[in-house]
């Protein structure tokens, strides 16, 4: 992949595909992502860290375990209810005749893992949360997308009632090209797609930047971003503690990623990638993986270009890139954020706190 056809995105990483759907309803702030594999599925891994975490068929995940592909990855609101959100997608899947085989042709369970965050009853209604139909909504989303199509971030899918500290959260996305380390010398694409969602907050108090753009810059790429005067970040300060007071107490929480690659991973080193794609969060949201939090990664690997074989330590710059993607997905994921005011409270977002267009 060339810079020039890269978009920054979990889509650079050639395959997959993604997709989100919001509950219906005035009363309603939640949703369902949906990270698509390729047919015939991908390698994957997970790595659970929240003390608080609502999650299904990770189990089947464990590389002791039969599973070794897998088709979808449902990332969602609702808490544990939205976990229904997975069965909407496994139907589609199965329409489709993709998930595992088990019998005669067409006859298979698709395997899919899903995990939560909570945000019930932040638009207002406790009961609107993503089902089985908006899970089929948001894989369905997926599947009619381009290959390499850009990713919707900010106030979407199941970052529609995402909250970070009380500042309003969302899905970023961030790719990277890791040079040189493939066995035929080509590059290596590294992904990330999060839902910023975080008891913890993203906000230095010292000086008014996202703790992730101490690693990233301003939007997640190079250009390192300017601290807000201390005018604005003490206004900011006393905005957001208002907010916070508004909307009652500390709600509970949840940050999901998946991190993927087109590199060629065993399903232990898929682990180990979901594993250290967890610094990533660390870097950007402080303090993290809570007991009120459900921290979760997962890892993907569509097996498209071989790692080095004359270089066994070549995996340590996939591993290392993950996590700096991460980071640049939670910065993005919270500049792109749409504050929002709801009965159920309000939620400012980072631009209109700091006046940034």
């Amino acid at each position: 992949m060339s810079d020039t056809t890269r978009i920054d995105a979990l889509t650079d990483v050639t395959g997959l595909r993604v997709g989100h759907a919001r509950v219906p309803g005035a009363l309603a702030l939640s949703g369902t992502t949906v990270v698509l594999a390729p047919e015939g599925g991908a390698i994957a891994a997970v790595d659970v860290r929240g003390g608080g975490p609502g999650t299904r068929e990770t189990d089947a995940l464990d590389p002791r375990n039969l599973v070794q592909r897998i088709e979808a990855v449902v990332l969602t609101g609702g808490s544990a209810f939205g976990l229904d959100a997975a069965s909407g997608v496994m139907a589609w899947l199965e329409e489709q005749g993709r998930g595992v085989p088990v019998g005669a042709p067409g006859q298979v369970v698709p395997v899919v893992p899903a995990a939560c965050v909570f945000d019930l009853g932040r638009g207002g209604d406790w009961r609107a949360r993503p089902d089985a139909s908006t899970g089929r909504a948001a894989v369905v989303d997926a599947a009619g997308s381009a290959l390499g199509a850009p990713v919707a971030m900010g106030t979407v899918g199941a970052g529609t009632g995402a909250v970070a500290g009380g500042l309003k959260g969302g899905i970023g996305t961030a790719s990277v090209v890791v040079e040189g380390k493939a066995a035929d010398g080509a590059r290596i694409t590294v992904a990330a797609l999060v839902v910023v969602n975080a008891v913890g907050s993203v906000i230095d108090p010292l000086t008014g930047l996202l703790y992730g753009q101490h690693f990233t810059g301003a939007n997640g790429g190079a250009e390192r971003a300017r601290p807000p005067s201390a005018a604005v970040h003490a206004r900011a300060v006393r905005r957001l503690a208002e907010a916070r007071a508004a909307s009652g107490p500390a709600p509970l929480n949840t940050t999901l990623a998946v991190v993927a690659t087109d590199a060629t991973l065993t399903r232990a080193q898929a682990q180990k990638l979901a594993g250290t794609a967890h610094d990533g969060i660390a870097r950007a949201v402080r303090p993290v993986h809570l007991l009120s939090d459900g921290d979760t990664v997962f890892a993907l690997a569509t097996e498209e270009v071989p790692l080095s074989h004359e270089n066994p330590l070549a995996f340590n710059n996939v591993l290392a890139a993950g996590a700096d993607v991460v980071t640049e997905a939670i910065v993005k994921a919270v500049l792109a954020a749409e504050g929002t005011s709801t009965p159920g409270g309000s939620f400012p977002s980072y631009g209109e706190l700091y006046d940034i267009n």
